[in-house]
């Protein structure tokens, strides 16, 4: 019988020794002694020895120096290190954070208690990633986590590492790294069915199925004119951080065939330009409407451009503006891209915003009852961006919004004026958006099956 066998749990676990340091070694060494003495117990099957004739042989074998193997194992084993991954879990304390991470370092638990910095580590939110790395008594080597806003984006990152017998805790700002990925869907019953599937092995995030809906919506009923075997290729942005997915970004491009009609859009923000970013046709036409329809989500017309009775002074005259009844706070958004000419108060009006916009357009917000923050004269503002909120400043009898849209200092009717959707491209800048939406024409073709056909392409609108 093998002698090993002989020792009980208790003497084995003696032999080795009490420390992970020493039952490695002590278990290496005993494995190495193991291999040299025990293999001449080990012979292949043969015939018995009694049938056939003996004969011996001598050899001098050379044993191996286990001090020098122990040594070298003792400086292997000195330099182990384990590094750990654990998510936030609800309810969890530092302590048993430390716990699953593996870290036995009290120390390090007061440093991360006391210090401004590292005491975020005891913040994160359920479901955030921790990464630590210790050493084969469960010393804290260093540990690495990230500090998310309320929409889960990605602020900050916490390292706090160890420094001989101390800890050093630094915050530096969040990198994110930025792909772009484009994927194609069959519908076969729904839209959303289409996105949850992996029919090329990826979920489409929400947001990008919200953007699909947005771009397309002024050609397609989602709800009634999608048909079996319509498709659409999508190119998207994403967000991550060490190789974890943070979040999608911005729709690139699109195309969606609709019962054998294809409709695309590509986003174009020219870096040479002040102005911000729209979505164009293939052929460089703006698709984005100049103006909104209402500057408020919900509302009523209360009283339209016309001739009335005004409601303070009693006499017939012209009203100049469209007046949106609305409960005071609510959001005022801004109707075009435009930079803010004046924001204050200006007799009746008010506490007033007036943007000017592109072509000698400008429209006026009044009767605020505040500004949002930010929102001051040269501050730019795109289509839909809060400007303020609603109130009864000014020459007011009730809570509403006073809208105005004038052109060249006069105002207009914006429901009697044909406006283009914004300016139009540069020869500068046509050229730069060639170059994009060529990429993107390209990425198309990739996505699109072999044989397959774009009669009737019209741009999204």
């Amino acid at each position: 019988m093998n002698p090993i066998n002989k020792f009980t749990s208790s003497r084995l676990y003696n032999l080795l020794g009490s420390t992970r340091k020493a039952r490695i070694i002590s278990a290496s060494a005993l494995a190495l002694a193991v291999c040299t003495f025990g293999a001449a117990g080990v012979a292949p099957l043969a015939p018995d020895a009694s049938d056939l004739p003996v004969k011996t042989i001598s050899q001098n074998i050379e044993l191996p120096n286990l001090s020098s193997q122990i040594a070298a194992l003792e400086a292997q084993d000195g330099s182990q290190k384990y590094v750990h991954e654990e998510r936030i879990r609800a309810g969890d304390t530092l302590a048993t954070l430390m716990q699953r991470l593996g870290v036995e370092d009290e120390a390090a638990e007061t440093f991360i208690k006391k210090d401004q910095v590292a005491k975020a580590v005891m913040q994160l939110k359920t479901g955030k990633r921790v990464q630590a790395q210790t050493d084969e008594e469960g010393n804290l080597l260093w540990l690495r986590a990230t500090v998310v806003d309320g929409k889960d984006i990605p602020v900050k990152n916490i390292s706090i590492t160890r420094k001989g017998d101390s800890f050093v805790a630094e915050e530096t700002a969040a990198k994110l790294e930025r792909r772009v990925e484009m994927h194609a869907r069959t519908i076969t019953t729904s839209l959303f069915a289409a996105t949850d599937s992996s029919q090329d092995g990826t979920r489409l995030p929400d947001s990008i199925v919200r953007q699909i809906v947005e771009m397309f919506s002024t050609n397609i009923d989602f709800r009634s004119d999608l048909k079996r075997g319509d498709h659409f290729n999508v190119v998207y942005e994403t967000f991550w951080q060490d190789g974890e997915f943070v979040r999608a970004g911005r729709i690139l491009a699109g195309e969606f065939t609709n019962r054998g009609t294809t409709y695309q859009s590509v986003w174009f923000e020219d870096p040479a330009s002040k102005s911000g970013g729209g979505y164009y046709s293939f052929d460089g036409k703006a698709l984005k409407k100049a103006f909104l329809k209402s500057p408020l989500e919900f509302s009523r017309i209360s009283s339209g451009f016309s001739m009335r009775v005004h409601p303070i002074s009693g006499q017939w005259k012209a009203h100049k503006g469209i007046d949106f009844a609305a409960p005071t706070g609510t959001p005022i958004r801004a109707a075009g891209d435009g930079v803010v000419d004046f924001a204050g108060v200006q007799g009746g009006y008010g506490n007033v915003v007036v943007l000017k916009h592109w072509n000698n357009y400008t429209t006026a917000y009044a009767h605020m009852s505040r500004f949002a923050p930010g929102v001051r004269k040269g501050s730019k503002v795109s289509q839909g961006d809060l400007i303020g909120y609603v109130g009864t400043t000014g020459w007011s009898t009730g809570a509403h919004l006073h809208y105005e849209f004038r052109v060249a200092g006069q105002a207009q009717d914006p429901g009697k004026l044909n406006i283009a959707p914004q300016a139009p491209l540069t020869a500068a800048e046509m050229s730069r958006f060639k170059t994009v939406s060529g990429e993107m024409i390209h990425r198309f073709a990739l996505l699109r099956p072999a044989g397959g056909s774009n009669n009737g392409v019209l741009a999204a609108k």
